[in-house]
């Protein structure tokens, strides 16, 4: 059997909320070491997708594959291991410092000491994170720094694909316009899958080879941010592009 070159296949995935269909009957498939933007209004589903991909969340329809496998209650706690997850604002545990949030899947598994010191020396060295920034707590923390430790608890483990829910949303401009090179050189360098939802359609072009835009849990085009500019597919792709020219001229 040929190995499959999606990292994610989804086929007739579906979810519902009550009577609200937060993603409707859809397919999808991400490339392994691509990188694709989830974008799209409130509501849309890009966040509901993202959450079943690392199965946070159960299909009401259809089958979500990682790496040719399906996800199930089974298996998903193995495979998880595998994807590194990135929450907004950074979820980190407050009452932990930053060094002990990074290393909480690697004690969980039971690394030595040893060798969740090397990665943790790798990471921090990979994000510019400062080493006596290690032993403060969250709230000793920057938002940016906060946003690099988030990233590096998400690496620990080495994952396959990166899955990154609004990662920069709640920052300065500033630190947002910095993070975001220094992420892009981070995905360059390491070439894993990444799929991330913004809000932003030119933070979207900037990271993105594929951009997905979604509204009211369906797909409605998918390309690079050229394509969705100069060949939009209906008006609603017209519009949402209008809405946000000022950001990507």
């Amino acid at each position: 059997m040929a190995e499959t070159t999606a990292t994610f296949e989804l086929t007739d995935v579906s979810k519902r909320y009550g009577t609200t269909n937060a993603l409707e009957p859809t397919d999808l498939v991400i490339t392994r070491g691509s990188t694709t933007a989830l974008i799209g209004p409130s509501g849309s589903g890009k966040s509901t997708l993202l959450r079943l991909l690392v199965r946070l969340i159960e299909p009401d329809t259809g089958v979500v594959r990682f790496e040719g496998q399906p996800l199930t209650d089974k298996n998903v706690m193995v495979l998880r291991r595998r994807m590194g997850f990135v929450v907004q604002e950074g979820g980190l545990f407050p009452h932990l410092s930053a060094q002990d949030n990074i290393v909480l899947m690697a004690r969980h598994l039971k690394w030595d000491n040893n060798r969740i010191a090397v990665r943790v020396c790798e990471l921090a060295g990979l994000t510019h994170f400062p080493s006596d920034g290690l032993k403060r707590f969250p709230a000793q923390l920057s938002g940016g720094q906060r946003q690099r430790v988030s990233l590096m608890r998400a690496l620990m483990l080495d994952p396959k694909v990166l899955l990154l829910d609004e990662p920069l949303g709640a920052l300065d401009p500033m630190i947002r316009v910095e993070l975001q090179s220094e992420l892009k050189e981070i995905f360059h360098m390491l070439g894993k899958t990444v799929v991330m939802v913004t809000h932003d359609l030119s933070e979207a072009g900037f990271f993105a080879d594929e951009i997905v835009l979604m509204r009211a849990g369906w797909i409605v085009q998918r390309g690079g941010l050229a394509q969705l500019v100069h060949a939009p597919v209906d008006e609603f792709v017209k519009k949402f592009i209008r809405a946000q020219r000022s950001s990507i001229l």
